[in-house]
């Protein structure tokens, strides 16, 4: 850290000024937007924005920018702000890379038969047991410094390469030491039921007891998960093994989200939304029956763009479920295997290139959606009074929609934090 930021992080009151466009302005937010309601985004053209101890604490147009005493000003002429990208799906701690195996689907092999051949989610799993705690802690906090640099100021982050009861404990401690030492807001997710080992590839019933009746105590204990996943998917789990994993992660205060819908539609999501699942990820495929079970629920749809692009597979239908009157979070998924990469701006962009949501609608979806898809919405998401500072300045841009616009740019100009500068 600079010294220059350094004396920033001291600094109390901050008055930024002269702010082109304050982007995401919610005098009360709502926890999420939904249906038409996804296409406003409320902004203030030459704006200030006021922080008091790491929270928002005034905004508004600078023809009435308050005169009091602040301990520092910043002018961010011909800059936009907005709040940051929350990013409520990905599997950040990892071991190693799969870089082989991205080679493999260059030469042709699909995701399914690169997982028969011991690649996929096993193959991290093999990385994972070998891995000390302290490397993957390094790796991982690697990881995170780049989203944070990139706008990233919440994280949902996930277990699931571990798939046994030491290395499914050493990945959610490592994400417990992430929360303890980084400044961004995390939430950690138990994904025991990912894949189904080598040890129990022949008693799927098996493992699920370990999961339920081994890992989940200890993980209630040691208070290492906020939600529960699985997943629902054909050669994966079943609707009944999904139906299993939310009731039991539930007796132990982990609030069921899925991987649902990512090749085929088996029922996972009216399992989910049966549950109260808090998100179903993925959706790329969608049944009329889906939507349905999604409509007047407070189950979050989330569409992970960069996965479909990585892979080459369909993308979720966003502007169904936006016609549909549901509102829709985006997220990254970040993982060794189908999105190597945790950049929401990248996100946004696919969004709105290859889903046609348009800048409005998917900047919804990455901030105020997706901070209620972490449970979040109360904290982040919006430039709100009371909220946490959790915000980007953006380079000199046109305006919002060049972030999408330029999709290979980096136009993020300086991230904060609760206020401080990263």
């Amino acid at each position: 850290m600079s010294d220059s930021n350094a004396q920033n992080n001291n600094v109390m009151k901050q008055l930024f000024i002269n702010i082109k466009e304050l982007v995401q302005v919610r005098n009360e937010a709502p926890k999420f937007v939904a249906g038409n309601e996804m296409k406003t985004l409320p902004t203030i053209k030459n704006a200030f924005l006021q922080i008091e101890n790491g929270t928002i604490a005034d905004f508004g147009s600078m023809d009435n920018c308050p005169n009091t005493h602040v301990d520092k000003t910043i002018d961010v002429s011909n800059k936009l702000i907005l709040p940051t990208w929350a990013d409520s799906h990905t599997h950040l701690v990892y071991a190693g890379n799969r870089i082989d195996e991205f080679v493999d689907k260059i030469h042709g092999l699909s995701y399914e038969e690169i997982a028969k051949r011991g690649g996929g989610i096993l193959n991290s799993a093999k990385k994972m047991a070998t891995i000390s705690e302290e490397e993957l802690y390094e790796q991982s906090k690697q990881r995170l410094d780049e989203i944070i640099s990139q706008g990233t100021g919440a994280v949902e982050i996930k277990s699931g390469y571990g798939l046994s009861v030491e290395s499914e404990l050493k990945m959610l401690r490592v994400i417990k030491r992430l929360q303890e030492n980084a400044p961004i807001s995390i939430k950690a997710t138990f994904l025991g039921a990912h894949a189904l080992p080598e040890k129990y590839k022949d008693d799927k019933d098996g493992y699920l007891d370990m999961l339920i009746y081994e890992l989940m105590p200890i993980i209630a204990q040691e208070k290492l998960a906020d939600f529960v996943d699985i997943f629902c998917e054909k050669g994966y789990f079943s609707v009944a093994d999904t139906e299993r994993i939310l009731q039991a992660g539930q007796k132990y205060g982990l609030t069921p989200k899925i991987h649902v819908n990512q090749f085929n539609a088996i029922g996972g999501v009216a399992v989910g939304v049966k549950y109260n699942a808090l998100s179903v990820d993925h959706l790329e495929v969608l049944t009329n029956e889906d939507i349905k079970a999604l409509q007047n629920s407070q189950t979050m749809p989330v569409a992970l763009p960069a996965c479909s692009f990585f892979l080459g597979i369909p993308y979720t239908p966003a502007k169904q479920i936006i016609s549909a009157g549901l509102p829709l979070a985006l997220a990254s998924d970040f993982n060794p295997g189908s999105t190597p990469t945790g950049n929401m701006n990248f996100v946004v962009a696919t969004a709105c290139i290859k889903m046609k949501m348009t800048p409005e609608e998917a900047i919804n979806a990455a901030t105020i959606n997706a901070a209620y898809a972490m449970g979040l919405q109360n904290e982040l998401g919006s430039i709100t009074v009371g909220k946490k500072a959790n915000f980007f300045i953006t380079k000199p841009i046109y305006s919002y929609a060049e972030i999408p616009y330029k999709f290979a740019s980096d136009n993020i100009d300086a991230v904060y934090l609760e206020g401080k500068r990263q």
